[in-house]
């Protein structure tokens, strides 16, 4: 064994009702439209995403966006990879009734894969354009899409992508002291274009 000069450190036994430290993220409570963008980004790296798989049902889905305060999920695969994502509005929405109406099935044996919104329909910002973005143009973006959040990713070393950010109408009014009208919309620009024969 190899003797070195660091003396051990004093331990103690863990008090009962103790916590544990996680990552936070704190907001400033006043901004207007010309602040960084930045500024009203939830950051992945400063706060840990909610979570859930896609084989777990909707109803559970519900439970942790109550539980965490969110209305968001990330939905992750097996590979701990986004396959998709989940709001509060889907699962209030008409998707549910729409699932139950094709399949004649209860409402507890809808899964999150039923009606998420999947990995090659989500339009994402780049994290670029959100550091000399301003508040007021994610405002414009949100209300451009008709959509309560807006995710953003950012290109790592190797060039893969990650989701590194969102932003979520709510807490931009929050921080604004404004109310933001957006109309959540469960489709793609593409969609959209296809719709109006363009």
């Amino acid at each position: 064994m190899v003797r070195t000069a660091y003396p051990s450190l004093t331990s103690s036994l863990l008090q009962p009702g103790t916590g544990f430290s996680g990552p936070t993220q704190s907001f400033s409570e006043h901004v207007t439209l010309d602040h960084p963008a930045i500024d009203v980004m939830t950051d992945l790296q400063r706060v840990s995403a909610v979570v859930i798989r896609p084989i777990d049902s909707v109803n559970e889905a519900h439970e942790r966006m109550v539980r965490r305060g969110v209305r968001l999920l990330l939905v992750l695969n097996h590979d701990r990879k986004v396959t998709g994502l989940i709001t509060a509005t889907d699962i209030l929405g008409e998707k549910p009734m729409k699932v139950i109406a094709q399949r004649g099935c209860k409402r507890e044996e809808i899964l999150v894969s039923d009606i998420m919104t999947p990995q090659e329909r989500l339009e994402v910002l780049d994290m670029n354009d959100i550091y000399s973005a301003k508040v007021g143009h994610i405002v414009a973006t949100l209300q451009a899409a008709g959509r309560q959040h807006a995710m953003v990713v950012e290109r790592g070393t190797h060039g893969k992508t990650m989701v590194r950010g969102l932003f979520s109408a709510t807490q931009v009014a929050r921080q604004l002291g404004v109310v933001i009208q957006t109309t959540e919309v469960a489709r793609t620009f593409s969609e959209i274009g296809a719709q109006l024969g363009t």
